[in-house]
């Protein structure tokens, strides 16, 4: 993998201050559209070349703003009942290896004759390039507007880095690809770095990515306090959990949890509090009233003996001598670190599949599963304005009503002021994400839109 490349993954999921103000604000603002897009993809695209993120060179405006708008056209179309979603790769098909494909590579075909990019013509063809799996090729011709020349069969393995995995053989198409991941809503991107997204009349670029602040760094790496270093039964080395590590690990699981309920389309709410306050607040139901609770034993800690385990298997030492490392044996599809991979990622799952029964999943700093079907209290106070944060921080922030969200942010609205050490997450059925906690002096939340790019 290139170390632009490499850089690029470094910003996968990193989602930006909006541009725009949202509904909960007391005025409305302007609504923007494919032409704001453009512009704003533009300028982001000149920061990636100053930053020698990208060397591509950038499209023309006119013919940008084309696709743009074509791409947001389809998306408010419906095929047979079903939202309209799809990749674009634009981009000369000889970008592609003809001979390559997944699970390394990328398998593209090509159409015996290309047709005009409009958004009918990609209602039709969306079906047979599966989000997830291809994208359609696309190519800016200088006369005639731009054409679809063909598929490009990708596979499943490129959202492993993207939804908090580990990196894999292959990697996202390093050219300029346009998601379209539901009604009004486009992701810009060159490879995986995102440049800027649309979505519900509102522009956002690529500045702030939660699970990058201080606060949340800090709140992940509680797991690695829990535990000291030691050596098991058997005498052999085990590895502490180090803070930046369980903070980078914790935040994987959580990643895969909200991209797994974003897919659904179904909401949900996990709620985080401190592992010394876990007694209190399951016995006196002053907080909350747990309906399904799991017993104390080690299958509700499994999540931590997962990261334990990995942490011993990325300081095993290779034959050369040196450390194995996250990304390391990539290439063995077999190997122990693959295994632990995927039993974290069966674990996210877990976690998503809980929020589907009504009420929040209840887990601790160190991510133990206390339990689901979680009722917050009712007789808590309300809380009639909350702020919202404008930097990772929260250092700089606006007060908004609470009259114009859903019961799920009101009762984590509730529950923060009353337990100013609980942090929820809340997952919107639109897939908006908002982390909530009490900061400073009152109740205050951080949005953001996508946990990655290219989520749907």
């Amino acid at each position: 993998m290139s170390s632009r490349t490499r850089r690029g993954l470094e910003h996968a999921g990193r989602v930006c201050r909006l541009y725009d103000l949202n509904a909960e604000l007391p005025s409305p603002a302007a609504h923007s559209y494919p032409t704001d897009l453009a512009a704003l993809v533009l300028q982001r695209w000149d920061e990636a070349l100053a930053a020698g993120q990208t060397d591509r060179i950038r499209p023309d405006a006119t013919a940008l703003t084309a696709v743009l708008s074509t791409c947001y056209q389809a998306t408010l179309l419906r095929e047979e009942g079903r939202p309209v979603t799809f990749r674009l790769a634009v981009s000369d098909p000889d970008a592609f290896d003809a001979a390559a494909g997944p699970p390394s590579g990328l398998h593209r075909l090509l159409f015996t004759r290309r047709l005009p990019l409009d958004p009918h013509e990609l209602r039709r063809l969306a079906p047979a390039a599966v989000f997830s799996r291809s994208l359609i090729g696309v190519t800016l011709t200088p006369q005639g507007g731009p054409e679809m020349w063909g598929i490009i069969h990708s596979g499943p393995h490129w959202l492993q880095p993207v939804r908090g995995g580990r990196a894999r053989a292959q990697a996202i198409p390093d050219v300029l690809t346009i998601a379209a991941t539901g009604p009004g809503r486009l992701l810009v991107s060159i490879g995986a770095i995102t440049l800027a997204e649309l979505q519900s009349g509102t522009l956002s670029g690529v500045e702030m990515d939660l699970f990058q602040s201080r606060w949340v760094q800090d709140r992940l790496s509680e797991m690695g306090r829990l535990h000291s270093r030691k050596h098991d039964h058997r005498g052999e080395r085990n590895i502490a959990i180090n803070a930046p590590s369980a903070a980078l690990l914790a935040g994987n699981v959580l990643r895969r949890m909200v991209a797994t309920v974003r897919a659904t389309q179904h909401g949900g709410t996990l709620i985080i509090i401190p592992q010394h306050r876990v007694d209190e607040v399951l016995s006196n139901g002053r907080h909350m009233r747990v309906k399904y609770s799991f017993t104390d034993e080690e299958p509700r800690r499994r999540i931590v003996t997962l990261v334990r385990a990995i942490m011993n298997e990325v300081t095993r030492l290779d034959d050369d001598g040196t450390a194995l490392g996250w990304h390391g044996d990539q290439t063995g599809a077999v190997g122990q670190l693959g295994h632990l991979d995927e039993a974290l990622f069966e674990v996210a799952h877990f976690l998503a599949d809980l929020t589907h029964v009504d009420g929040t999943v209840l887990v601790t700093d160190s991510l133990e599963v206390l339990g689901f079907g979680v009722e917050i209290a009712g007789e808590l106070p309300e809380v009639t304005r909350v702020a919202r944060a404008l930097d990772l921080e929260g250092t700089d922030r606006a007060w908004v009503r609470t009259d114009r969200v859903g019961t799920r942010h009101r009762s984590a609205y509730r529950l923060c002021q009353a337990l100013h050490e609980a942090l929820a997450l809340v997952v919107s059925q639109d897939g908006a994400l908002r982390f909530i906690r009490w900061h400073i002096d009152g109740v205050t939340y951080w949005e953001q839109l996508a946990t990655g790019p290219f989520e749907i």
